[in-house]
């Protein structure tokens, strides 16, 4: 995330305060936050500032082909999804943490909407709070500029495969590579608990879920539990 120093922040605010371009006020509601907004110049100048940037756009753009031209609106969109996904940080948190709370509930609404059997996480292959903290597992939340965009966690079983549970990444975070970063976090917690092997298993209507499995090595079995929401049931082995 872009951090700016207070002090130039505060210098540059008083620049345009006196260059007539900003006010800045005490807010109504907090005395503590100062408010900056624009002045009728200050908007007049934004102005001028924007058909500049588009002038100079246009003029980059001119050159180029009509294709030329989609190829790179494409390309500067790939460059902003992947420095989104390069901002995402995937950190261990206590399951009964907000931010753990929220990303459970909204996996656990996204299932209902999905489905019509209807989930209840308190039934068949739990992952309740005391059985995904250390020591006998671990939760995981993603964030995207501190807000939580995605969880996971991993049951840990002494001479059994652990179990890889509770995975969901935010709809507006997808498409992003986001889903197997964090399988590749959960594999990893599992591997590093000891587990040799490791378990999931996942509902019919997540399709996306079950194409990520697939495609990085899980292997469809029996079932090997009886989780009620449970459509298939795979296995990886770790070398």
């Amino acid at each position: 995330r872009l951090r700016i120093d207070s002090g130039y922040l505060s210098r540059l605010l008083r620049s345009l305060e006196a260059a007539g371009l900003v006010e800045v006020s005490p807010s109504p509601t907090d005395a503590r936050i100062r408010v900056a907004r624009l002045t009728r110049p200050g908007r007049r100048e934004r102005a001028a500032l924007d058909r500049r940037s588009d002038e100079l756009a246009e003029s980059l753009l001119a050159p180029l082909s009509a294709e030329q031209q989609e190829r790179l609106v494409a390309a500067m969109r790939d460059v902003e999804r992947l420095l989104i996904a390069a901002s995402v940080q995937i950190s261990p948190v206590d399951p009964e943490h907000a931010d753990a709370q929220y990303c459970l509930a909204e996996y656990v609404a996204e299932l209902n909407r999905r489905s019509t059997r209807g989930f209840d996480p308190s039934v068949g292959a739990t992952a309740l709070p005391h059985e995904v903290r250390p020591p006998a597992g671990q939760f995981f939340v993603a964030y995207l500029h501190d807000e939580p965009i995605g969880c996971g966690a991993v049951k840990h079983h002494p001479d059994a495969p652990a179990e890889i549970k509770r995975m969901w990444i935010a709809p507006q975070a997808r498409g992003l590579g986001l889903g197997r970063r964090l399988l590749d976090t959960l594999e990893a917690c599992a591997k590093a608990s000891g587990a040799r092997v490791a378990h999931i298993e996942t509902s019919a209507v997540l399709s996306e879920a079950l194409s990520l499995y697939r495609s990085t090595g899980w292997v469809e079995v029996q079932p090997f539990n009886d989780e009620p929401f449970a459509d298939h049931w795979l296995v990886k082995e770790f070398g």
